[in-house]
């Protein structure tokens, strides 16, 4: 405490020494510090005797350390989250920038050595500390902290605004039950619930730590934070979205599955949730699944025209496998279900074996898995056999007997969509054998395989061209004659993209009919260069080239094709 004071006689003595202020207006200065508990300077600059940027030039120049205006500094959200709320506020200090393992750091009081020792624990960076006038400084930190809570008054009015129902599955005859209720945690988990639908997300993760609980949503495949509610809230958050989904609120050891149903408006709206328990209490991760956002219409997923071609005469073929594969997350389920609604007409039977059921698709039968009670895909595919089918979807092929079966089904007049998970279309002839199934019957049954991976899509709003260097380009592998004639594009960041620079997605295909000359290389037991090499010789486009066309066409970025295919 001492030290404080001595600091306080010399900052007043400076000022008074430099003719910014006078005794008097010091003395009115230290009676005001005593009445209010305030710091001299900050009681100098609300008295209006002396401007804040004068202060912290004199303290700059006795302390011998460099001077920040706030007023013209915009901090990265990325930044301010290395230094924890109450640490920024307690000791009154604001992450600036990071430039390798250093962080610059505004301070208001230059003789508290204390606080960048503790910074340096906390944050693990070399702290630089910069001299910052605490009245903006107190302010600074007001607005950057006090976000989270601006955003949770928002969503608690977007849901005040929403006419939000829960339906009961068991009872979807009777009237709508509201959930409408004035508890704080009610109507967090209606906004939150709300918030995400409204911002097109495909998962909310609500996560407890030891002394805070994080909400984040997934959209367009990256996680975004969005709030993060009192900790106190954890248990009741928890048994919130336990109640409305049917769980055991009891049981919080072992993890549980369950279902919301939404209505919210005109729209219905599922939510498949999924509680875990983790250290400091159960994580909750809720799939949206939003019909009203479903897009199944072939024709605007972004094929390009030959392999859209083939893509659309294999569906229509009487019989024969197609196959779907990827990473989970890259829309596989989405163009199955869509190939289904493109041949799903009255004079055929369609039966689908799903874990789970995402969607319900009207006129095709859909059979959940369920392997605890003996329900696999074996044994759902068996059964769709005696029941005269002419198309049949099975969500994936796991193993030699799932795969056997479905072979034989694609064989015998019926066809079969399915997915596997490989990383392009070539390397699942591979999988197959070597699962067990023979060279021969992967040749006769397999019409086609389609590889794809989903990308960002530049936002419109802020689109801009943009000019990437030399060692960015190289990542493509192309001619400098075929990088001279592209034009890039990325998206600067606006608030209809929340600053990332992209809004929806986009997907890449590598869609490989098997031709002739294909089965052939099957059969002798090529290795997939040379199916690879000699599918793009029959027109295919690999993800990488599809990447590339999309990338001229400015839907997506060049970072988003290198993270997302090989070259």
């Amino acid at each position: 405490m001492a030290t404080a004071a001595a600091s306080t006689v010399r900052l007043g003595d400076l000022l008074v020494r430099e003719g910014l202020i006078t005794r008097d207006q010091l003395d009115q200065g230290l009676i005001e510090q005593k009445n209010t508990g305030m710091r001299l300077g900050y009681c100098l600059v609300k008295l209006g005797f002396v401007q804040e940027l004068e202060i912290t030039k004199a303290l700059a120049r006795q302390y011998k350390m460099p001077a920040v205006d706030l007023s013209r500094f915009e901090v990265d959200e990325k930044i301010i989250k290395l230094v924890p709320t109450e640490v920024a506020v307690r000791h009154m200090v604001l992450p600036l920038k990071r430039e390798g393992r250093t962080l610059t750091v505004a301070v208001s009081d230059p003789t508290n050595h204390a606080v960048v020792d503790d910074l340096k624990f906390i944050t693990r960076y070399d702290i630089f500390p910069v001299i910052a006038g605490e009245y903006t400084l107190r302010a600074a930190i007001e607005r950057y902290y006090e976000q989270t809570d601006a955003q949770l008054q928002n969503l608690l009015k977007d849901m005040e605004a929403e006419d939000l129902e829960v339906i009961d599955e068991q009872e979807e005859d009777t009237a709508p039950v509201q959930v409408g209720d004035d508890a704080p945690v009610v109507k967090l988990i209606n906004g939150i619930l709300t918030d995400a639908v409204k911002r097109g997300a495909s998962d909310i993760h609500i996560e407890p730590f030891e002394h805070e609980i994080r909400v984040r949503y997934r959209i367009d495949g990256a996680l975004l934070e969005v709030m993060k509610p009192p900790a106190k809230l954890k248990a009741a958050l928890t048994s919130r979205v336990k109640i409305m989904s049917n769980l055991n609120i009891a049981e919080r050891r072992v993890p549980q599955d369950g279902r919301i149903k939404l209505k919210m408006g005109k729209r219905v709206i599922d939510f498949r949730v999924s509680t875990l328990p983790v250290l400091y209490g159960e994580k909750i991760v809720l799939r949206i699944l939003d019909k009203g956002n479903l897009t199944l219409d072939l024709t605007t997923f972004g094929f390009e025209p030959q392999a859209e071609k083939d893509l659309m005469r294999a569906i229509l073929n009487p019989y024969g496998m197609v196959l779907v594969t990827g990473p989970t997350g890259s829309g596989k389920t989405t163009t199955l279900y869509s190939a289904l609604q493109r041949i799903n007409v009255i004079e055929v039977n369609i039966m689908t074996a799903e874990d789970p059921v995402e969607y319900n698709l009207h006129g095709i039968n859909q059979v959940l898995v369920r392997n605890e009670i003996g329900m696999t895909f074996a044994a759902a595919l068996k059964a769709f056999l005696r029941q005269d089918p002419n198309i049949i979807m099975v969500g994936e092929i796991r193993d030699i007997e799932t795969g056997s079966i479905a072979i034989k089904a694609a064989l015998t007049g019926h066809l079969v969509l399915s997915t596997l998970h490989t990383n392009d279309a070539p390397s699942t002839i591979t999988r197959m054998i070597d699962m067990g199934i023979e060279p021969f019957n992967v040749a006769s049954a397999v019409n086609l395989i389609v590889a794809q991976r989903l990308v960002r899509r530049i936002c419109k709003q802020c689109k801009e061209q943009h000019q990437y260097s030399q060692e960015e380009l190289d990542a493509l592998l192309l001619s400098p004659e075929d990088l001279a004639a592209m034009q890039f594009y990325r998206g600067a960041g606006c608030d209809t993209c929340s600053g990332t620079g992209y809004k929806g997605r986009a997907g890449l295909y590598e869609v490989m009919a098997l031709t002739p000359e294909l089965r052939r290389f099957i059969l002798r037991g090529a290795s997939t260069a040379e199916m690879t090499e000699q599918a793009v010789a029959d027109g295919m486009l690999t993800l990488r080239m599809d990447g590339i066309v999309k990338i001229k066409k400015g839907v997506t970025t060049l970072e988003e094709v290198v993270k997302e295919t090989a070259g």
